[in-house]
């Protein structure tokens, strides 16, 4: 049987959890962690993700491993909350999976990614 992309980010979603954009504040002041994997040419044109970590795809792996040699500081252990951040939402699902893979147990991802979160934060600006 051959699946879609489409049908991957939905296995992906069973697996893992999914965060709301009012939930990341609350995420990060816990010790969680939120990682934005969106490459630099579209954090430059969306822009910045309040309080997440830039790591890009390709590198997440070796970068969030804790036993790894290229792991970042802000990477404790499996047991941390790891947050992935995309565009939209999708990227972000399949990265999650890949981290659960990696004994990360609360391994979740952005719903609606960076889009939703700046719709929410502009809002709640709004709403002041």
């Amino acid at each position: 049987m051959t699946r879609t992309a489409d049908d991957l980010v939905d296995l992906a979603r069973r697996r893992i959890g999914r965060v709301r954009p009012e939930a990341l504040a609350g995420i990060i002041a816990r010790g969680g962690l939120v990682v934005d994997i969106r490459p630099m040419a579209q954090r430059a044109e969306e822009g910045e993700l309040d309080g997440a970590v830039v790591v890009e795809r390709n590198v997440l792996e070796w970068r969030l491993d804790p036993s790894g040699a290229h792991r970042i500081p802000q990477v404790r252990d499996h047991r941390q909350t790891v947050v992935v951040a995309c565009s939209e939402g999708y990227a972000s699902s399949l990265a999650a999976a890949s981290l659960l893979d990696l004994g990360f147990s609360g391994a979740a991802d952005l719903e609606g990614g960076f889009r939703a979160w700046r719709a929410w934060n502009e809002q709640r600006l709004v709403r002041r």
